[in-house]
């Protein structure tokens, strides 16, 4: 299996994107337990607070408690499943708000940095 990964890599690069999830911060861990399951190297978590109008975030389901931001770098081709696994498990658990969105990524400098980013191993 790691010879077709490393095939993979060199054939035609896997896209990626910037997974953005934005949780309580009580349930960082549950999200990030999900995530590692998808095979996500590069995980960050900003813990934050808002800052925009009030209406925006009560409308979104955000409220005003204190998040956690988690930035993750997924392949394009788990999106949707993950997106999935959040919606079944975890945004529907009591007090599960969040928001999760992706930015493409259009470009890495560097063979190795994507293969990191990519997850691929040598």
């Amino acid at each position: 299996m790691l010879k077709n990964r490393k095939k993979e890599a060199l054939d035609a690069p896997v896209n990626l994107k910037l997974l953005v999830t934005i949780v309580e911060r009580e349930k960082t861990s549950l999200y990030l337990d999900t995530l590692e399951g998808f095979d996500v190297n590069l995980q960050t978590v900003i813990y934050a607070h808002g800052t925009a109008n009030l209406a925006l975030p009560s409308n979104l389901g955000l409220g005003d408690e204190k998040k956690a931001v988690i930035l993750s770098v997924v392949k394009e081709y788990n999106i949707k499943e993950i997106l999935s696994v959040y919606e079944e498990k975890l945004f529907r658990t009591k007090k599960g708000k969040g928001l999760a969105f992706t930015i493409p990524l259009n470009s890495t400098i560097g063979v190795l940095v994507y293969n990191f980013l990519a997850n691929y191993k040598e």
